[in-house]
């Protein structure tokens, strides 16, 4: 074999079944390992900022990493983006990224470039393999690179002739399975005291989660101490994956207005940290505090980013010595399907009544889902996947990799339009791969969220110069045809009784599905 098909073979070794691609010259030896070994699933994006967005959707769901195949540097940085926001996510994804052949490289070639440099910002693990022989052992490392807790990026450069040079027999026998994983780490015992001190105290105490601390497990447990100690729990607004609705432990996210997160925050004196850093705001207002918690507020971290979340909160239930609580979970609230004229509240009403049980629900929809969350909280039990990093254009590949990884469970996707289209292209990769995904485009032909931030920022109101730069009308986006072109079925309801007809229509059917709803 050669090493491009030792490549293949470790991967799918090391437990990666999903390879999202958008390939060229310099990986078609391992284009062609593909079909040689045929036990990875291949899933192509016409634009680089898809695939790196469904790996990281992948990872949410699966738990686990797929692998990215990226064509040279310039395939590498068009994905940037996204990588920024799942490096934010602290998911597992491998990269293979293909290189000239060093002998190639001296020529400075039109695509050679310093991949290294480019990678180096969002890869936690980087190395370019310099011999086929080593291969199988540098993807080895790789894969226990990206599967340490919390999760990580890690990026194998592959030149080549690399690729198309022969392994000998002694070489290909160390493709020996999963690598030995190293364990998360527990917090000291007398932090997990400290905690449990703080929640004896009595103050007003908040708990932030973050990671798997939002769902399964975790939250349950997180929800026996809220229960217990009358703490709430948090999560931050750029979390990963929350599991939501009827039944779930109820979980507040922290606001994404500066003063509505403040006000939010004002009441507690103590809030402790599970895998989330201080909460602050997105950005720099002049004359305001970017900290959103008080300055009474004693903030205390009972597990780091990539210690063991679930292994310290019942560290937690074991130091508070707890008793079996239950939990104060979200009620069911069967909401009437709203009629007549279509109204933000009256969308996120629709969705709230109307979404599947187990639904995966992702989210980008900014200004115009702000309500999304609220309408919710009682829905069918759901996980939510939102926004990590703040780079937008994540909502339709996220929803991509979701899809892929659970492909029994419908997939809702919430997206405003012009953060749709940085990756409108997700909509071909959804249609062939005959997606169960129901995408919801909220046009309101504005970056609507830069006119709020405008006059946050305490600039006035926007000339009309400043004006035309919020404004993506003219001409008017159109997502039905954009959606049909691209092999996913669209429709434009009038009304609310129209959208939630397209709504239950699109979570029924056999594949992708699209709404555009004017506003």
């Amino acid at each position: 074999m050669n090493g491009a098909e030792s490549l293949v073979r470790t991967l799918i070794a090391g437990g990666i079944e999903v390879c999202f691609t958008n390939p060229g010259t310099s990986e078609l030896h391992i284009v062609a390992a593909f079909d040689r070994v045929a036990k990875m699933r291949c899933v192509l994006g016409l634009f680089e900022g898809v695939v790196t967005g469904a790996a990281d959707g992948y990872a949410r769901m699966a738990e686990k990493p797929a692998c990215t195949l990226l064509h040279l540097g310039p395939g590498f940085a068009n994905g940037l983006a996204n990588f920024h926001n799942a490096s934010r996510a602290q998911v597992p994804i491998v990269n293979i990224v293909g290189q000239h052949p060093s002998y190639h490289l001296r020529h400075d070639a039109p695509l050679n470039s310093d991949i290294e440099a480019i990678a180096r910002p969002y890869s936690k693990w980087l190395r370019t393999s310099c011999a086929a022989s080593e291969i199988c052992h540098d993807a080895n490392d790789a894969i226990t690179a990206a599967r340490t807790a919390p999760g990580r990026i890690a990026t194998l450069i592959v030149p080549a002739d690399v690729a198309w040079s022969n392994v000998t027999r002694s070489e290909s026998d160390a493709i020996d399975g999963l690598p030995t994983l190293p364990k998360a780490a527990m917090p000291p015992a007398e932090t997990v005291e400290h905690a449990a001190e703080m929640l004896r105290s009595g103050l007003p105490t908040a708990i932030l989660l973050a990671g798997n601390a939002l769902y399964g497990k975790g939250l349950v447990t997180a929800g026996r101490i809220a229960a217990s100690t009358n703490a709430k729990l948090l999560s931050p607004y750029p979390f990963t994956r929350m599991q939501r609705g009827a039944g779930s432990v109820r979980v507040e996210r922290i606001h994404y207005v500066l003063e509505q997160a403040v006000e939010q925050l004002r009441e507690f004196r103590q809030l402790v940290l599970i895998g989330a850093s201080v909460p602050v705001s997105y950005f720099a207002y002049p004359g305001k505090n970017s900290v959103l918690t008080s300055s009474e507020c004693e903030i205390h971290t009972l597990a780091k980013p990539g210690e063991d979340y679930v292994g310290a909160l019942d560290a937690l239930v074991a130091a508070l010595s707890l008793r079996e609580t239950e939990s104060q979970t979200e009620k069911t609230e069967w909401l009437p399907v709203p009629s007549g004229e279509i109204t933000l509240a009256g969308l996120a009403t629709a969705v709230g009544a109307l979404l599947p049980e187990n639904a995966i629900v992702v989210d980008e929809s900014m200004t115009s889902g702000r309500g999304i969350m609220a309408a919710t909280r009682g829905a069918s039990p759901h996980d939510f996947l939102a926004n990590t990093g703040g780079s937008i254009g994540i909502a339709m590949p996220l929803a991509v990799g979701a899809a892929i990884a659970c492909p029994n469970r419908r997939v809702l996707c919430l997206t405003a339009d012009g953060s749709a289209m940085y990756t409108a292209q997700a909509l071909w990769t959804m249609a062939r791969e005959s997606l169960k995904v129901t995408t919801v485009v909220f046009a309101n032909r504005a970056y609507a969220v830069l006119k709020r931030e405008f006059s946050g920022l305490g600039v006035g109101n926007p000339g009309p110069l400043a004006a035309e730069l919020f404004d993506i009308g003219r001409p008017n986006l159109d997502w039905v045809s954009m959606a049909k072109g691209m092999g996913v079925p669209a429709t434009r309801p009038t009304s609310m009784d129209a959208f939630a007809k397209a709504l239950r229509e699109g979570f029924e059917s056999g594949g992708p599905t699209l709404v555009e709803v004017g506003l």
